[in-house]
Parts: structure tokens; sequence; C-alpha cells
């Protein structure tokens, strides 16, 4: 098989099943052989059910965390690539031809940079998408002596394998930090494409927490760039592509 989209579940009754559905349109319509697979981490409302029902596939993920579903998602999938994103309405599942380009062309690791394009209006809190995300990218990019534009994109690709080599283990948040360096510390080519970031739809509290989240993205941070020395230093200088979502 040679694509897994991967989303991380918890309580996402509300919007999973437009997720699921704009993932399989893209298989459909890309003629891709590939799997949906939700990696629910102790869901009460009824989300797996809706998932199986609509062709999914569900692992159950014990280890609680943002983190333990992605890593637990990620070993269980059947695809060569993952192409994982949030399940909460904000990314479109539809529109992932740039990702698989990319990983086709041989690149490791795919961010999407929300960035690159406007998100729609009140798709993120002002101090998150011009104060903490922009400073804590920053400190990725300083530490971890890589290129990366947007640290957090919840949308984001691998090459399985590539992956499960790097040892990733954070559970929370922080994971999606742990992964862009550890994958620059391995000289692992790494590219960003653009993303456009959408409402949150499930009308509730969102899993993030600003305040407790950041200071565990600096933790992790600063602790990768301890432990791994100076070997992140010329792990991107070579291989960061910026394609933009186009292979050269």
């Amino acid at each position: 098989m040679e694509l897994t989209i991967l989303m991380p579940c918890l309580n996402e009754a509300r919007t999973l099943p437009g997720c699921i559905s704009e993932a399989t349109g893209f298989l459909r319509l890309a003629g891709v052989d590939g799997e949906v697979l939700i990696a629910d981490n102790g869901s009460t409302d009824g989300s797996q059910a809706l998932a199986r029902g609509m062709g999914a596939r569900v692992v159950e993920v014990a280890e609680r965390g943002y983190g333990a579903a992605l890593r637990g998602g990620i070993e269980a999938a059947a695809g060569e690539y993952v192409i994982m994103g949030d399940s909460d309405g904000s990314y479109d599942f539809f529109n992932l031809g740039a990702f698989l380009s990319l990983l086709r062309a041989g690149v490791e690791l795919v961010v999407g940079d929300r960035y690159a394009l406007p998100c729609e209006p009140g798709a993120a809190p002002w101090l998150n998408r011009w104060v903490g995300v922009p400073l804590l990218s920053w400190l990725g990019r300083t530490l971890g002596r890589c290129q990366v534009h947007d640290f957090h994109c919840g949308l984001r690709a691998v090459r399985r394998q590539a992956f499960l080599s790097l040892g990733a283990r954070a559970t929370g948040m922080e994971f999606a930090s742990e992964m862009i360096l550890l994958a620059a510390a391995a000289n692992q080519t790494i590219a960003e494409t653009p993303v456009w970031l959408r409402r949150d739809g499930r009308g509730k509290r969102p899993h993030l927490r600003p305040v407790r989240d950041g200071l565990r993205h600096v933790k992790s941070i600063v602790k990768l760039r301890r432990s791994k020395g100076g070997q992140g230093r010329n792990a991107l200088k070579g291989n960061f592509a910026k394609m933009k979502g186009e292979t050269e």
C-alpha cells in the first residue's frame, strides 16, 4: 500500500466524518492505493463507530497525548507514506497532492506552512498565530539549525520507515517539534508546502493549552539540542527543499 492518511482522534464525532469524507475522496480521485486510519485516544462520543461506518480503519492508542496517538498511528499504518492531520476540520484532506508528490520525489518529511497562505478568518487566535508559533518556530530554527518556517502545523507527511528510524518519544503537542528536530539531526530531507488553515469545526475548547504546551515545546527543543550536540548544525543546510508544493 502506498499511502496512509492518519488522523488522531479524541471525541471528534462532530468533525471526523467530514475529514474522512475528504480523505477518501482524495484517494479515490487521485487513484492512490491507500487507507484512512484513525488513531483513537480514548473517545467516548462514538467517534470510533462513526469512523468504521465510513470505511476507515481504527487503531486504539491507550497512551494518552497528541504525540502518543500519532506515533501509535504511524506504527500501525500500512502505507509506505503517511500523511497526518488533525481531525477537527481545520485542514483540507481533499487536497493532499503536493504532500504526496514531494514524498514520491524522495522527501522524507513534508511540513505544512500555514503562513504561506491567508487563513480563514477566525481560524487561529491572534496571539497563537503571530506570537506563540513564530517565537517557538524561531527557537526551533535557531537551536535546531534547520529552516522550517512553521514548526507546529498539524498537517505533515513522512516516509514511514524514515520516521520510525528517528526513535521519537514525545507524547504531547511537543511531538511536532521533536519530529522536525530529529529529522534534521538525522540529515533527512525536509520540505514545506503551503497549507490553508480553516476554522476548528468542533465548537468546543481545543485540546491545545497554549501556555502549558508552549513550555513543553521549549523544553523539548532545548533538551534535543543538548542531547544531539552539534549533530544538527549541518543537517539541513543542503537538504532543506523550500519547494512550496512543487518538485524541481
